[in-house]
């Protein structure tokens, strides 16, 4: 397959290398990323400058594509100006740091994936519990293998996956466990502080996901230490309500 792996965490994090080096084994494989950190931007792009991408080299030899951009824009001109053939599946990831619950809808990584399934690309987005992970690798090789699958049945239109790892050897997880996205919230908290010049300003925290014992949501398999795949629709359409809303119209 054609693969294209990209990340938010930038060109030269250890996360985006370990899946280039797992699918390099069988695969081609070319890796377009920010230049620099783009953690949480979510779906951004960039439209009121120009955007730059220049080759960049790792400490290893491997070589990729360095866009002063977000994640969507690494998809966008991967696609429409870098590569000659549209990818067969594109990886983002492997982010430091779950992407699970509500915290999907500001992810950076989630979002190259869902910009991907709009090209209509299957696409992955594949993130671990915490802050690193001594794993990468074996995670990367279960996800290459994962991809053979998913790409065997394929997935709909606009739709995408959301993986998460809990921070352990691949072979101590509770197993593999398909999810739905939770919805809690967790505790948010601005911190008003005072500068030299005596001007506040404000930084934004929030304490440590925590979810229900709800053993269908992502969060809850991450926890009970599985291996959480999330399909995610980039339709975000409310059905349901369609219909009680057109009585508003009468």
């Amino acid at each position: 397959m054609r693969i294209l792996i990209t990340n938010d965490d930038g060109i030269f994090a250890p996360g985006l290398w370990a899946p280039q080096r797992a699918f390099a084994q069988a695969h081609e494989v070319t890796v377009v990323a920010p230049d620099r950190e783009r953690s949480a931007i979510g779906h951004g792009i960039t439209l009121h400058q120009p955007l730059r991408a220049e080759k960049a080299v790792v400490g290893n030899g491997s070589r990729g594509i360095a866009v002063s951009g977000t994640p969507a824009d690494c998809i966008k001109i991967a696609i429409l100006e870098i590569l000659k053939d549209k990818p067969d599946m594109v990886i983002a990831g492997i982010n430091p740091g779950a992407n699970l619950g509500i915290n999907i809808n500001y992810s950076g990584t989630v979002a190259a994936a869902k910009e991907a399934s709009l090209y209509g690309i299957t696409a992955l987005a594949v993130s671990v519990q915490g802050p690193g992970s001594d794993h990468l690798d074996e995670m990367a090789r279960f996800v290459e293998s994962f991809s053979r699958k998913v790409a065997a049945t394929g997935l709909p239109f606009g739709t995408f996956l959301n993986m998460n790892f809990p921070n352990m050897p691949v072979a101590q997880t509770a197993g593999i466990r398909i999810c739905r996205q939770g919805i809690e919230m967790f505790p948010e908290n601005i911190d008003k502080r005072v500068d030299p010049r005596n001007r506040p300003y404000y930084w934004q925290g929030c304490d440590a996901q925590t979810f229900h014992d709800n053993p269908d949501s992502d969060g809850s398999a991450v926890a009970a230490n599985y291996i959480s795949v999330t399909p995610l629709k980039c339709d975000a359409t409310d059905y349901n309500l369609m219909e009680s809303l057109e009585k508003l119209t009468e």
